[in-house]
């Protein structure tokens, strides 16, 4: 990785430089980022402090997260002035994590084992993504630090045996709690200290 004229370069070259986006884009990033952070935190709140939840309710709940982040990532594929190769990367992506959210929320979950299969897989797609799109600005260790998160997160759910559905709702809700409160600080860090246009 290599940092030229104030842009930060990362895996395939592909970056998000802060420098290059007006305020208003700036303002619809951090939205961005402060709505899948709020739901995160909620959600995991809910998880945390609700241990009779059923398969059915803890299965809604991750759709729902995925369902909104994905939904975040299209929009800011689309809206925000980004490389070629990071702009079909989050609209794909996004795509992929509404759909996972969708199929969430309207089917039931035959399984805890599958549903830790759909969990661990989103959050480590939504991981290598966060680490993918590297920024310029305050926000790029937070938006690492997400990535990383979200990697373990995702590997702690799919690869090590949850054995009972109230590991599952205490592994997924610390996770969710701690990616909410990192996105949030990183909708309120993104974009600071860079020079911007109108």
């Amino acid at each position: 990785m290599s940092t030229t004229h104030g842009t930060f370069y990362g895996w395939g070259g592909l970056s998000l430089d802060t420098s290059e986006l007006s305020s208003r884009t700036i303002s619809a990033v951090r939205t961005g980022f402060g709505i899948s952070g709020a739901v995160a935190l909620i959600l995991g709140l809910l998880m945390l402090f609700w241990p009779e939840a059923t398969l059915s309710v803890i299965a809604f709940f991750f759709g729902l997260y995925f369902l909104i982040s994905g939904a975040v990532r299209v929009v800011s594929g689309i809206a925000s002035p980004m490389s070629a190769g990071l702009r079909v990367l989050n609209i794909l992506v996004g795509l992929l994590l509404f759909i996972l959210g969708v199929a969430a929320i309207r089917n039931p979950i035959p399984s805890l084992a599958v549903l830790g299969m759909v969990v661990g897989i989103a959050w480590i797609i939504e991981g290598i993504m966060a680490l993918t799109e590297t920024e310029t600005g305050g926000s790029r260790w937070y938006a690492i630090t997400f990535g990383v998160l979200s990697i373990i997160a995702g590997v702690v759910v799919l690869f090590l045996p949850v054995e009972s559905l109230a590991a599952l709702v205490i592994f997924g809700g610390i996770f969710l709690v701690v990616l909410g409160v990192v996105q949030i600080v990183r909708a309120i860090t993104f974009g600071r200290g860079t020079v911007r246009t109108a």
